[in-house]
């Protein structure tokens, strides 16, 4: 029997994810990689694969993979029901699928996005040094649809479901001040910091649009492209933020307000469209 995984649904959209590949901005490269990283490297520790291991990142479930050789799977991130040839298995702990068997991912109960790691890894060609699927340029290998085979590498390690870090509570992202700061109306931070907003339905792995409370500019003009960070949070005309993720532009030619905290950002990846979110401020701006 062939060793590769055959995927038989890919859902809405599944990609191919790993840590990314920071470093080539200059080049118009996004860094692309699991939105969810602490879910990401959960999945993987799970099954003892390294956390850097690539992993299926499935937006709103729909997945039904046949496994070509018997591997520990973990199932992570947006809790999902997870089922092995109609049986219930576990989210969140090692799942021993054998080989010619069927894993299935229901709906997400809440959340966005879940994370499937099958020991060894998802063996795809890298390219540019990582395993991710970036969907601005649609660098990394392609997206996963029905009938794609996914290779997977030799297990590493043992799975664990006992002692194993697990990521951190959601709560209200903190943010750094930006460098365009000054372009906004006085205290335009702490604005944004006392304000609730609200996902859009255009929200994707590129960026988190929300509506809320318009930021006032008080500079007017064009500001000349320049240099986006993972995180960034970009005002358009609208005043509408714009919250970077993952798959950003490397360049942008909107003022940037704030930036908010890397280790928050994992909460972009599982917020729905409708649902709110609020930010709070790291250190008040002179």
């Amino acid at each position: 029997m062939n060793a590769d995984w055959t995927v038989l649904a890919a859902g809405t959209l599944t990609t191919v994810q790993d840590r990314g590949r920071p470093g080539h901005a200059h080049l118009g490269v996004p860094r692309a990689g699991a939105l969810d990283a602490p879910a990401a490297a959960l999945a993987n520790r799970l099954v003892g694969n390294r956390v850097g291991d690539a992993v299926l990142e499935v937006t709103f479930g729909g997945l039904v993979v046949r496994a070509g050789s018997g591997r520990w799977v973990a199932v992570t991130g947006a809790p999902v029901p997870v089922t092995v040839d109609g049986e219930a298995r576990s989210h969140g702990a090692p799942v021993w699928v054998p080989a010619g068997a069927t894993l299935a991912l229901g709906t997400p109960s809440a959340g966005v996005r879940s994370y499937v790691a099958v020991g060894g890894g998802v063996a795809v060609e890298p390219v540019l040094g990582s395993r991710s699927t970036d969907t601005l340029a649609w660098v990394g290998p392609p997206r996963v649809t029905d009938g794609t085979v996914l290779p997977v590498g030799e297990p590493t390690g043992d799975p664990r479901s006992h002692d194993t870090p697990r990521p951190p509570r959601p709560g209200r992202l903190r943010l750094h001040a930006g460098p365009r700061a000054d372009w906004f109306a006085p205290r335009a931070l702490e604005r944004l910091a006392g304000a609730t907003y609200t996902v859009r339905t255009e929200s994707n792995r590129i960026g988190l649009r929300l509506d809320g409370p318009a930021l006032e500019r008080i500079r007017d003009g064009e500001l000349a492209s320049e240099g986006m960070v993972l995180g960034a949070v970009q005002v358009p005309p609208d005043g509408q933020p714009v919250v970077f993720l993952a798959d950003h532009p490397p360049t942008g030619g909107y003022p940037v307000v704030a930036v908010v905290d890397e280790a928050d950002l994992w909460q972009c990846a599982q917020l729905r469209p409708g649902d709110e979110v609020g930010f709070s401020l790291l250190a008040r701006p002179r």
